[in-house]
């Protein structure tokens, strides 16, 4: 299964040229099934990938009670990876201060701010994100019928002002595959304590495409292929350009 997983994230690492020699990675670490394994998966990379990089997993604690921050901290030194835990009050910003109905948006750009402001406090030049194959569809389909524009996250993105580039290594992967994977290597997801999980707008999304796949069970594929042929955002793998 680990080979699986490794052969996948090798081939988006390839596909759209994220990591070179001399990279200095954060990897950001949440506690949920997906960031744990990709933090897995970059460190067994890290002994194969012909470029030599180094890796730091962050993790923002959002000031969640329930948080459950010692197992985390199990999961860190058992497969030996260098970390740093930022401490924020973003929970008490997005529910009591502002007491936002729809939360989540707020939440996930104050996280992303911590976790590149972080970054680059420690040295990181680059900032690998546990994005998947699901993730992308239904962002796609969310930006369509909830703001009436055509749009996803990229693979690769610079941000100029932060001077710091965003990587997915995980784009190739479906949410269910990660699933069977977590399951497979006894990786105990960590719940980050938040009282909106499972009540967003996203998952009402994921639950339209789940009824649709069981129709069409080419959907997930014919919608991510569908994004990478319209090479939105610039999707289309970066080593199969033409120079020009």
């Amino acid at each position: 299964m680990l080979q699986k997983i490794l052969s996948r994230m090798r081939k988006a690492i390839e596909d759209y040229h994220m990591i070179n020699d001399g990279d200095k990675i954060a990897v950001g670490v949440s506690g949920g099934k997906d960031s744990q394994l990709l933090l897995l998966g970059l460190k067994e990379l890290q002994k194969f990938l012909p470029a030599k990089f180094e890796l730091v997993a962050i993790t923002i604690d959002l000031g969640f009670e329930n948080f459950d921050r010692e197992s985390l901290l199990s999961f860190y030194d058992r497969i030996g990876v260098d970390y740093h835990i930022e401490k924020t009050y973003i929970s008490q910003v997005v529910f009591d201060v502002r007491n936002e109905q729809n939360p989540c948006s707020l939440c996930a750009n104050m996280k992303r701010g911590a976790l590149y402001g972080t970054a680059v406090k420690l040295g990181c030049n680059k900032a690998a994100f546990a994005h998947h194959m699901d993730d992308v569809i239904e962002t796609f389909l969310l930006s369509q019928f909830y703001e009436g524009r055509i749009h996803t996250f990229s693979p690769v993105t610079h941000l100029d002002r932060r001077n710091i580039t965003l990587i997915r290594p995980m784009i190739y992967m479906e949410e269910k595959f990660i699933r069977g994977a977590v399951k497979n290597l006894g990786i105990n997801p960590i719940s980050s304590g938040c009282p909106a999980d499972g009540v967003t707008k996203r998952q009402e999304i994921k639950e339209l495409i789940r009824k649709m796949s069981k129709e069409n069970h080419y959907l997930k594929a014919n919608l991510f292929g569908a994004i990478q042929r319209a090479e939105i955002c610039g999707w289309k793998p970066q080593s199969k350009r033409k120079s020009g």
